[in-house]
């Protein structure tokens, strides 16, 4: 029984045979036109709509990557302007800043001004108390600036409090809204005299105490406050605030009032502290009797 002999057929043979027809009908469809124009527009048909689904797809494809790299793109661009606009935001932030150091600096030259006949040293705040108020806190320059117990605190438009604690290289305020503060104020206008009482409860509406004011005081509200040539320990004629609701007190002996500090103690960053201390009242003693032992 013969066995029937093997054709080992390969790809490339295929590949060769299938050029050679394809350039065989080539010529014969340009030879004989008019004989495979059925052929042609059979095949066409076929191949037409398989054409059109293709360069669709292709579209389709081309149009998604297209967009891909669009949104590639603007992902790189979007990252590059938030890093710009994060460095904005910080230079504009220090801008800023610079700008209300500038006017806290502005500020506290006009105060230098203002009372320029006391000598005065700048000092920054590096401390407070936990609320919302400089009622007290701690300055950055201490007994190695010349500083000392009881010199007088400006900022804003006018009086602070005064030093309690003095060291080295740092001090303690305290302002005069604390509900430990009094000072001897007076009246601009009038000279009539009174206390003005810290009250850290009231200062949330912006305002402190007026007390013993004279009965018979001819003042008005907005009239200035400013300290008392009788205080102890503050220097006479620095302003403390702007009087209002002047009223009869129940034993209507006295007068009594609101004042609205001439500083914003919510907002406090830069000082200036008076170097000089009020000299204190001594009383001259009597000569002693040589004959007295």
């Amino acid at each position: 029984m013969r066995r029937r002999a093997r054709y080992n057929f390969k790809p490339k043979h295929g590949l060769i045979v299938g050029v050679i027809l394809c350039i065989i009908l080539i010529i014969l469809s340009f030879r004989f036109e008019g004989i495979f124009y059925p052929v042609r527009n059979a095949v066409g048909t076929v191949i037409t709509p398989m054409q059109q689904g293709i360069n669709t797809v292709g579209t389709f494809i081309s149009d998604r990557m297209e967009t891909l790299k669009n949104i590639r793109e603007l992902i790189q661009e979007n990252k590059k302007l938030k890093d710009q606009v994060s460095v904005l935001s910080y230079e504009n932030k220090l801008l800023l800043q610079n700008k209300y150091e500038l006017d806290e600096l502005r500020k506290l030259y006009e105060l230098d001004q203002k009372y320029f006949d006391y000598p005065k040293v700048a000092a920054r705040i590096i401390d407070k108390d936990i609320n919302n108020w400089y009622n007290v806190f701690t300055i950055d320059k201490g007994t190695k600036d010349g500083l000392a117990v009881d010199m007088n605190v400006l900022a804003g438009s006018g009086l602070v409090g005064i030093i309690t604690e003095c060291y080295y290289n740092h001090s303690v305020v305290r302002a005069i809204i604390d509900d430990k503060s009094a000072v001897q104020g007076m009246f601009l206008k009038t000279s009539d005299t009174c206390f003005v009482q810290g009250d850290l409860k009231l200062m949330e509406k912006g305002k402190i105490r007026v007390n013993f004011i004279s009965k018979d005081a001819q003042i008005e509200d907005g009239y200035e406050v400013v300290t008392a040539h009788t205080s102890p320990k503050y220097l006479q004629g620095i302003l403390i605030g702007y009087v209002s609701d002047i009223k009869l007190d129940s034993s209507n002996m006295t007068k009594t009032a609101y004042l609205t500090p001439a500083v914003d103690f919510e907002r406090l960053s830069e000082v200036l502290i008076i170097t000089e201390l009020k000299e204190p009242l001594i009383k001259e003693l009597p000569e002693e009797d040589p004959s007295i032992d």
